[in-house]
């Protein structure tokens, strides 16, 4: 897949995690951070951190990019991804996801090739995933209107797009889509995570003030 690139938002400040660094919470033993640098390995040949503090990332060995605009939350994280990329496709990934995995982020990009749209976004439990989608470099225009403007959803951006949605199919169901985009929000959503892979880590008040 060397025609993406591919970033991981880790810019947002996580008020209902007390502050703490999603992307460097581990889960199974690794950090969320970790485990999405090894899945989209297989997939992007150009992979990019979006983080407002380069310095926490810098032993990662990817490029780190602050927002370009600063305070305009997960759209402008996706605006920063698109104006560093290497390449015309852009894989974004919140870095709150830790069970995303490589079969699926190459079932993802192989989504991407038509010409004919301009983001393909997965459909999940929940609704689409912005935040776990690809999208082509030419939606940075769109993206920096509607942040200049202050409309900073998700959703209306991609309101302004040309979406494939990825539906919840049977290779989806594959994919275990019961967790693939379970994200960590909260203390309780890290516990359950926890779980899911490793019970006898350290309890999440303990993980954060380390």
């Amino acid at each position: 897949m060397n025609h993406i690139s591919a970033a991981i938002l880790a810019g947002g400040r996580a008020t209902r995690l007390g502050g703490a660094d999603k992307a460097s919470l581990v889960v199974g033993g690794r950090r969320i951070l970790d485990r999405q640098l090894a899945a989209l390995g297989s997939v992007a040949s150009d992979i990019r951190i979006i983080a407002n503090e380069p310095a926490r990332y810098a032993e990662c060995g990817v490029p780190v990019f602050p927002d370009a605009v600063p305070g305009a939350g997960p759209l402008g994280g996706v605006y920063t991804a698109l104006l560093a990329a290497r390449h015309d496709t852009v894989l974004v990934l919140a870095c709150d996801l830790p069970f995303v995995t490589a079969a699926f982020l190459e079932r993802l990009a192989a989504e991407s090739l038509a010409e004919d749209v301009d983001a393909v976004v997965p459909r999940g439990g929940r609704g689409l995933e912005p935040l776990c989608a690809v999208y082509r470099t030419r939606c940075a225009a769109v993206a920096r209107r509607q942040i200049d403007a202050g409309e900073l959803r998700m959703t209306a951006l991609l309101g302004a797009l040309r979406v494939r949605e990825l539906e919840r199919d049977g290779a989806l169901a594959a994919e275990d889509e019961g967790t693939l985009f379970e994200n960590v929000n909260t203390p309780h959503d890290y516990a359950r995570a926890r779980s899911r892979v490793a019970p006898d880590e350290k309890p999440f008040k303990d993980r954060i003030t380390e």
